[in-house]
């Protein structure tokens, strides 16, 4: 198909060249994946030759959508929306990973307007490492020269969060974003996920639990086999170290705790991808930020956090559960990319699961469940002896009317906010140090032997409701803003 708009030929030039149309999903990924895998053997044969490569002969491909002034808009988009006509493009890495995300995105705005997509070859070219990282790695001090001067490394000057931050403005000269991350922010996560989380990416399914306590993840292998043995939804659950379990026989040893990643992920798979990932994050906001920062490129449907916090009221108890509805935004680290001013609101159909999900579990109803989970405002610290301060605090955690004190849960939940992936947290009280029951170890070991388990479940059971009521009740324009690129 000829491109025959004149007015937008500049644009087109900026952002890629030897353009092609598509009016499917499936074909324009096709292409997508041709180009990629094109550009990704030329870098292997010229690190095989040691020859180098131009900067112009490996690239990612561009993905584009023109639209002309007046086009007619079919039906109400629910997310895939472009505020004004123009043209809007991103460039694409991993095309095959992310097939179903991007059908997912196209598919809507073929329908809703009627043009086609375009797909060529952007002016950015990949990044060495990001697909010859074991390579990379084993180069020896003789070989650097040869990889500085002859391939593109990672730019840190094209490889940021401004579009998710809401800090690119509308420029005329140049295509406004498809997307929320480029190509390259999204290599630069996926090479870290492996990294921290010991697993590749194509492993993370779309449901992602949060945790801090290594009792969870044993409550949850234990859970995942049981499941997979079933053979009804599951298929699969995998390990770090890519310990693949499909079924009595396939067991592989587990990874020694020796050497377990930072943070290691384990995931209950479903054919497609709409299993379950849980993450041990450890403990602090730090993690909490890093982590999401790099699960928001795989555009998750929604991530949940299920650890422990102190109770702060009276009438709590060791075990009851703190379903949050607000923050307190003590962790700081978020607060150069979501300042404070910005309100963190909770998701209604997340929080409508966890209470359903409490009360299933539990088996408590009506007002029986109110004795056990209770709604608040949780406040999140980055001092994890803040106790020692409370002369200092005690003012604001009064007035903030908090329940509830951890270090992770308003990260994860500003990090959901700023991504655009729907977000909840539900805790598990384990001490009360205002009211003299500080967390000891006899007490944590009755308390965790009690709880983790039934904890653990209510998380799992929330992502099953979520994933029966259907996700696009999940991706609405409550997390978006009023000028965003039209993919989720």
């Amino acid at each position: 198909m000829t491109l025959t708009n004149p007015d937008m030929t500049a644009l087109r030039a900026t952002a890629g060249t030897d353009f092609e149309a598509f009016t499917t999903a499936d074909a324009a990924i096709d292409r997508l994946c041709a180009l990629y895998d094109a550009s990704v053997q030329r870098l292997h044969g010229a690190f095989r030759d040691r020859q180098g490569c131009p900067p112009d002969q490996a690239t990612y491909p561009c993905l584009a959508l023109e639209l002309p002034p007046g086009t007619p808009i079919k039906g109400r988009p629910p997310f895939d929306v472009l505020l004004d006509p123009g043209f809007y493009s991103t460039t694409i890495t991993r095309p095959a990973l992310f097939r179903d995300y991007l059908r997912e995105q196209i598919t809507p705005l073929l329908h809703h307007y009627g043009q086609p997509v375009l797909v060529g070859c952007s002016h950015h070219p990949i990044p060495l490492p990001y697909v010859l990282e074991e390579t990379v790695t084993s180069l020896t001090e003789a070989d650097l020269p040869l990889l500085q001067e002859q391939f593109a490394l990672p730019n840190l000057h094209t490889t940021d969060d401004s579009i998710a931050n809401c800090e690119l403005l509308p420029d005329p000269t140049r295509p406004r974003p498809l997307a929320l991350f480029t190509a390259e922010r999204t290599d630069y996560s996926l090479a870290r996920l492996h990294h921290y989380t010991g697993t590749t990416p194509g492993s993370f399914q779309r449901f992602i639990l949060l945790t801090n306590y290594q009792r969870y993840v044993d409550s949850f292998r234990d859970y995942a086999r049981t499941q997979v043995d079933a053979g009804a939804d599951y298929t699969a659950f995998i390990e770090p170290g890519e310990h693949i379990y499909t079924g009595p026989g396939s067991a592989a040893p587990h990874t020694p705790s020796g050497s377990l990643p930072q943070m290691p992920a384990y995931h209950l798979c479903r054919p497609d991808g709409d299993g379950i990932t849980l993450i041990n994050i450890g403990v602090g906001p730090a993690n909490a930020k890093t982590i999401t920062d790099h699960l928001a490129v795989l555009r998750p449907h929604c991530w949940l956090m299920v650890g422990h916090c102190a109770g702060l009221r009276r009438s709590q108890m060791l075990g009851d559960y703190v379903l949050a509805h607000g923050y307190v935004r003590d962790d700081h680290v978020l607060d150069a990319d979501l300042p404070l001013s910005v309100p963190v609101p909770p998701i209604a159909e997340v929080q409508v699961a966890m209470q359903e999900a409490t009360t299933l579990v539990t088996g408590l109803h009506d007002s029986a469940i109110k004795t056990r989970l209770r709604t608040g405002t949780v406040m999140t610290t980055d001092n994890r002896n803040w106790e020692l301060r409370l002369a200092q605090l005690f003012t604001q955690i009064n007035m903030s009317r908090a329940i509830a004190v951890d270090m992770e849960s308003a990260t994860i939940a500003a990090n959901g906010f700023r991504f655009r992936v729907p977000y909840g947290t539900l805790l598990c009280v384990s001490d009360k140090p205002l009211h003299g029951e500080l967390k000891l170890r006899g007490m944590a070991n009755t308390f965790y032997r009690e709880r983790v388990s039934q904890h653990l479940m209510v998380g799992i059971e929330t992502m099953h409701l979520l994933r029966q009521q259907g996700v696009t009740r999940l991706h609405s324009r409550k997390l978006r803003g009023f000028d965003e690129p039209p993919f989720r």
